[in-house]
């Protein structure tokens, strides 16, 4: 790296760290006071476990703020001290100007993503159960999703499920197994699809009932077409196992998808999801793109905070632009790469567009 990388580098690291521990202890700070007043029995030790936990999570999601800042801010002083001024008199080019800090922001993308696909997903399994399991107290809520299996207790019974849309409506494989006050099995049912549809009134198709009887040596065992079966009100909390995204890897979320697939369930929302994964670990690159033209021209009378100001508004407007995509994309009005990437792609040709007027 030559002196100039180097000096414009210290500038990017110090306001990319500063930003991302100013946005994490806010957003901490207001998460856990909300936490603490919405669960008042909940002790410190259990909190701390749980935003240990939620820490990474925080992190990939803070990282694009954190590298707009840490461009726009950088540039800025250079801009202040008309330090820009004297490189482009020298000759030097924009592109070649902010070449480091893109490099920079590009790393940072990179690892952001891995620790997205490889870490978060189990960390985030361990914070929900410790959210359903000792925050909550309503462990029947919390349901661990492997590969393509589904297990849910609620009250006196325990529910095998294959596959789950994403809606928690409709589900194929289905195995209930109801218990007596003792934890002695009394009944297993059956059934090769499930309606949910109605709520806490289940739709059973193509399935088989068998009782556990003390008095009689074998079980007994009938088949059925089409049965319906009231369950508890819990029960219908069983829908939020169908949102498994976050608790799944890259590869762990494509084979799930397949899965589905093959079982006739819907996956476009799925399938968005897995888009979005990569997508949104460059949206710190996007928008740092966009940030840059912002940032050489005249310096303006508001100085910093005028730039600070600019920062959150473009991340506002990426936001709305990228939430309102993937929201076309989840009800099948975008193709799912569509609905994750077009935010993106947009966002970086207007960048360009804005740098190519500035005719630096």
């Amino acid at each position: 790296m030559s002196q100039f990388d180097r000096y414009i580098s210290k500038f990017f690291w110090t306001y990319f760290f500063a930003g991302m521990v100013i946005f994490l202890t806010i957003f901490l700070a207001v998460d856990a006071l909300s936490t603490m007043v919405s669960y008042r029995d909940v002790g410190t030790e259990i909190l701390l476990r749980y935003y240990i936990h939620y820490l990474p999570e925080l992190i990939t999601k803070m990282v694009p703020i954190a590298c707009l800042l840490g461009t726009i801010l950088s540039l800025t002083v250079l801009n202040k001290n008309n330090e820009l001024v004297a490189l482009f008199s020298n000759g030097m080019s924009l592109v070649r100007i902010t070449s480091p800090l893109l490099m920079w922001v590009l790393g940072i993308c990179m690892v952001n993503y891995l620790i997205g696909d490889r870490l978060v997903p189990t960390l985030t399994k361990q914070k929900n159960y410790i959210f359903y399991n000792d925050v909550k107290k309503t462990p029947g809520m919390f349901s661990v999703v492997k590969t393509n299996r589904i297990w849910y207790r609620s009250k006196n019974g325990i529910f095998n499920i294959k596959t789950l849309n994403v809606q928690g409506t409709r589900a194929q494989g289905l195995t209930l197994y109801f218990f007596d006050d003792t934890w002695e099995l009394m009944q297993m049912m059956t059934a090769k699809e499930v309606d949910m549809s109605i709520g806490s009134k289940w739709i059973l198709k193509d399935g088989s009932v068998t009782v556990f009887s003390s008095e009689s040596s074998f079980p007994l065992t009938s088949n059925f077409d089409t049965k319906s079966l009231q369950m508890s009100e819990d029960a219908a909390d069983l829908q939020n196992s169908g949102q498994t995204s976050d608790t799944l890897t890259q590869k762990e979320l494509a084979k799930f998808i397949d899965k589905n697939k093959d079982a006739g369930l819907e996956t476009v929302r799925y399938e968005v999801d897995y888009h979005s994964k990569i997508s949104f670990s460059f949206a710190g690159l996007v928008m740092s793109l966009l940030g840059i033209p912002f940032s050489v021209g005249r310096a303006r009378s508001g100085g910093m905070m005028l730039n600070v100001g600019i920062c959150i508004g473009l991340v506002f407007g990426y936001w709305i632009l990228y939430s309102s995509s993937l929201t076309l994309g989840n009800h099948g009005h975008l193709p799912p790469i569509a609905a994750a990437w077009l935010p993106n792609i947009f966002v970086t040709a207007f960048g360009f567009y804005l740098i190519k007027r500035q005719r630096l």
